[in-house]
């Protein structure tokens, strides 16, 4: 009830400081601006200090850090559109120019012992040309390669820390024993390797890694430090779907950035802890890209693996293009869409029939604004080839078995900034918050209770498994969701009712996939045996 009371507190505080206001010209730098400036900053702190009352579980310097860049943050997005005052009017996006060709990660071979190695080292990129920033990435300078997995193999994967920090190797959404599933509980320190030895179960999918140290995650994802994933199997193999890697199936990482003034990735610049946004846009780490596609049927495999932002995908024509998979396998049919929204986390697997256009028409991937994500370039010259789709491509069912299961764990999402709790708790390595028996499912409902200032959507996501959506306040899921997920989207007062089963022993993460609400504690832990 007290963090209740103290998160109604921080929201009326700021609604306080939104109502400020802070003009543009306020930090311009003439006289009459730096006094506006300073007068609201001293305003803003105060409040921040006010709210600090409630915070404790940080030291007095890291939470200073915290608070200073959390004002910061607060007055830039003030002047971008009210930021996440509200949660929903953050920084707009800049528009890709398309004048960078989009890099394609590459596939991952494994040695002659079948053996794949991944790792994690320190680089520098140039994002802008003649500008090279410090980076992350998997064996190389940023993000990395995509490691590709048969069902029914034993998969083997050396991991190895170069970086002068812990780190993790989190695979999220394959389904595998606690203890190598990289959760924040089995760090790997600087300069430590470790090879993993783990069964492949599941069905096709589009997967991806990520690292996952406790109070690190964001920093290190942001960063650079991510990579896909890919499960294979028979029936997705026999199925008349695009499939040949960098020619019709592509993977799309999105994320977005916030450079500094020198043009470098500086997290500690662009930190917010209720999400670190940017106003620019990385696909594949590539800044204004453009893709090259033939008129034919192409696979785009995206996923959202931004810190913090919503993406909405659109055609700028509006012409519909067809979703084929979600984050843990393939629809049993595709599924016509005009739009789709990813929340952090999310995939989507969808196919544009680029048959259908002309050479010299201008087709672009845009989000809900019109900003342009990702031109496209149209072959001239080419033959257009397109082929039915098929019409069954999975089995998938929520069974009436399942619908008629009794909620038997009920998860709470709840609250904004560091004053995120899952159940009125916040992370405790120590302590175990649920369990559940191997193979036996269960019916958890999950539930976003909203704050005063509206509550904002938290992407809900379990390690370990892959659950099945019954429904969303009741009411059956859209088609597009009638599909494996591992991360879900929960809206401010909406309740979600999941069939989860895990099948291995271990213990598991679960949490909020905004990474700076993850770092600040809204997570749990759940003991399977």
């Amino acid at each position: 009830m007290m963090r209740k009371t103290a998160i109604v507190v921080i929201s009326a505080v700021m609604l306080i400081i939104a109502g400020c206001g802070i003009s543009p010209n306020e930090t311009n730098g003439n006289d009459s601006g730096s006094n506006g400036a300073s007068n609201n900053s001293s305003t803003n702190r105060n409040a921040m200090h006010m709210m600090n009352g409630h915070m404790g579980s940080l030291s007095t310097n890291e939470q200073q850090r915290k608070d200073d860049n959390d004002m910061q943050g607060h007055m830039s997005h003030n002047r971008n559109m009210n930021g996440h005052m509200d949660h929903e009017n953050i920084v707009p996006l800049q528009a890709s120019t398309g004048e960078n060709k989009l890099a394609i990660p590459a596939l991952l071979e494994p040695d002659k012992k079948g053996v794949y190695t991944v790792k994690a080292q320190q680089g520098k990129t140039a994002f802008f040309e003649g500008v090279l920033s410090e980076t992350f990435g998997y064996n190389g300078d940023l993000l990395g390669p995509i490691i590709r997995l048969k069902q029914g193999e034993q998969a083997a994967i050396r991991i190895v820390n170069e970086l002068k920090e812990e780190t993790t190797f989190h695979w999220h959404g394959l389904e595998v024993a606690g203890q190598v599933d990289g959760g924040p509980h089995d760090p790997l320190q600087a300069g430590d390797e470790q090879l993993l030895k783990f069964d492949i179960t599941q069905e096709a999918a589009t997967l991806w890694f990520h690292p996952h140290p406790h109070n690190n995650t964001a920093s290190q994802v942001y960063r650079g430090l991510a990579g896909l994933l890919y499960i294979e199997d028979e029936n997705s193999a026999a199925l008349p779907l695009p499939k040949e890697h960098g020619k019709n199936d592509f993977p799309l990482v999105f994320q977005d950035r916030l450079f500094n003034e020198a043009k470098q990735l500086d997290y500690e610049h662009a930190y917010y802890s209720d999400g670190t946004v940017g106003d620019t846009l990385l696909i594949n780490g590539t800044v204004n890209p453009y893709l090259e596609v033939k008129r034919e049927q192409v696979r785009l495999r995206l996923l959202n693996g931004a810190n913090a932002r919503n993406i909405t995908f659109r055609l700028n024509t509006g012409d519909e293009f067809h979703q084929i998979a979600t984050d843990g396998g393939l629809l049993n049919a595709p599924v016509a869409q005009t739009e789709i929204t990813l929340t952090p986390s999310e995939r989507a697997e969808i196919i544009v029939d680029f048959s259908l256009f002309a050479a010299d028409q201008k087709i672009e991937l845009v989000d809900e604004h019109g900003t342009v994500l990702l031109p496209f370039h149209i072959e001239r010259g080419g033959k257009a080839n397109s082929e039915p789709l098929p019409k069954q491509m999975n089995d998938y069912a929520v069974t009436e078995a399942e619908k008629a299961l009794p909620i038997s764990k009920k998860v709470e999402l709840f609250g904004m900034m560091n004053m995120v709790y899952i159940n009125g708790k916040k992370f405790d390595p120590d302590r175990v918050d649920l369990t559940q028996q191997k193979g036996v499912t269960e019916v958890w409902e999950i539930y976003n209770e909203k704050d005063m200032m509206g509550g904002m959507i938290h992407p809900f996501h379990i390690h370990g498994t892959q659950f099945k959506v019954i429904s969303r306040d009741g009411v059956e899921p859209l088609a597009h969701e009638q599909g494996w997920k591992d991360s879900i989207s929960v809206a401010p007062g909406e309740r979600v009712k999941i069939a989860v089963t895990f099948e291995h022993e271990g213990l598991y993460m679960f949490h909020c996939h905004i990474l700076e609400h993850e770092d600040s504690g809204m997570m749990g832990q759940i003991k399977v045996e």
